[in-house]
């Protein structure tokens, strides 16, 4: 197909503009909300490239009149048909190359192949994001200053002063990279943690874990966060704590999780895992619920702490939880009944909760490959440990079928090699016919 090229007549000098806007009428109607071409740093200032801006404010909202048609973008190039509709150039040239000799939003034939450039909406494009600019440049010194001030603040004061001054920093920290980088400079971390400990009052202990939280921490700084004392207050904001400041405490001891100098008695505490599960049973703050079962599954991962995960009753609360969660809290739940499946007292466990097998049958081929591998995994896990009773209870539920479907999948050869394994195990308490009977298989193997 041949390429399009663009007629000689293109606009390229002054005079060829397209003024499908005006200028002092956009400024008017709010497009630019007041004032002409603002320049970097409130003067005429360096000029910066469109795409830049762009890129580096990224607005939620932009003026309608500032986005192409074809591409839903932001133009950085506008060019204007004969239809007086405008378009982003490359876009427009792309519609043309394809064959298309009309307008993309009026589907009129066009009676002049032209493209003019819009030296006006590019000049109210540029002017928009350039106030803008100005606009996050100015609140990001103000916030960096800010911030600052706050940390030299903390260094004096006490009491209620000092949760003020928590507060406002959290919410500096929290809108402004620039008052992050600010904290961490101005020795902010070190100032932070030190607020944590035995005597930690919950008001000031929570509004640090929130401001810390959102910090880049340096290994010596999480070192510091690791001592026993820090750990407990955090874990004891973690028990009483909004569900908001539950979710900080979760994150935080997740980061020092991911440290270079981290041990496992930092989160062998039968209190945090009490705090953990409470947390992740809370219907009220289902928004907990992700952070909860992902520490839950970051502590899970070390062999030694399993037993104790086991025994504050975190199999019988989860496998409860199952059916009411959603697609990706579902499958970390599963990871982790199927992880405590590999200790004694995790089968145990799993093999005494009468809704374990129920609830694994359900599963099958329910939600995604992998719940479906965790959840064969640890019925094949129970009914191993007792064939007799589990698997009779498993053959009632259905599981036959559901293991046919496996197996008939295109599910990975372990999954099917277990499915196989599952199903042959199932079958040993039956005769053949006994067995397709009671599984209701024959439409299935016929």
């Amino acid at each position: 197909m041949p390429m399009f090229q663009p007629s000689k007549r293109e606009g390229l000098d002054s005079g060829s503009d397209a003024h499908v806007l005006d200028l002092e009428t956009a400024v008017k109607n709010g497009v630019l909300g007041g004032g002409g071409v603002v320049g970097i740093g409130g003067g005429v200032g360096e000029k910066l490239d469109l795409k830049k801006l762009i890129e580096e404010l990224n607005p939620s909202e932009v003026p309608s009149v500032f986005i192409c048609p074809i591409s839903l973008e932001t133009m950085q190039d506008p060019v204007t048909l004969c239809t007086g509709q405008t378009y982003e150039r490359s876009n427009i040239l792309k519609w043309f190359n394809l064959g298309h000799y009309t307008c993309p939003t009026t589907m009129q034939e066009l009676w002049d192949d032209t493209v003019t450039p819009n030296r006006t909406l590019h000049h109210l494009i540029y002017t928009w994001f350039s106030q803008k600019y100005v606009q996050m440049k100015k609140r990001s010194e103000d916030a960096h200053g800010r911030a600052s001030e706050l940390i030299d603040t903390l260094k004096k004061v006490k009491g209620q002063t000092r949760i003020q001054a928590l507060k406002e920093l959290q919410q500096v920290a929290a809108s402004h990279s620039t008052a992050r980088k600010a904290v961490v400079d101005e020795g902010g971390v070190a100032l932070l943690s030190s607020l944590l400990g035995p005597f930690t009052s919950y008001a000031v202990g929570s509004e640090a874990i929130a401001i810390l939280v959102n910090l880049s921490l340096s290994p010596e700084s999480k070192m510091n966060l690791m001592q026993p004392a820090k750990v407990s207050s955090i874990i004891d904001i973690l028990k009483e704590g909004s569900i908001e400041t539950k979710v900080n405490c979760v994150k935080l001891i997740e980061t020092l999780m991911e440290g270079k100098g981290f041990r496992t008695e930092i989160v062998s505490s039968h209190s945090l895992l009490v705090a953990l599960m409470r947390l992740v049973r809370d219907k009220k703050h289902p928004n907990g619920h992700l952070p909860g079962l992902g520490l839950l599954k970051s502590i899970c991962v070390h062999k030694q702490l399993r037993s104790l995960i086991v025994s504050v009753g975190a199999i019988p609360q989860l496998v409860e939880l199952l059916s009411g969660l959603n697609p990706e809290c579902l499958e970390i739940a599963l990871f982790i009944l199927d992880i405590l499946s590999s200790v004694p007292e995790g089968r145990q466990a799993l093999k005494d909760c009468s809704h374990t097998i129920p609830s694994m049958v359900k599963l099958l081929m329910r939600i995604s490959e992998s719940c479906t591998k965790y959840a064969l995994s640890i019925l094949l896990s129970i009914c191993k440990l007792s064939p007799d009773e589990c698997s009779l209870i498993a053959v009632d539920g259905g599981v036959a079928a559901k293991l046919l479907l496996v197996i008939q999948s295109g599910c990975s050869p372990v999954l099917k090699q277990q499915a196989a394994e599952l199903l042959k195990l199932c079958s040993l308490n039956y005769s053949d016919t006994i067995f397709i009977s009671k599984c209701k298989l024959t439409r299935t193997i016929q």
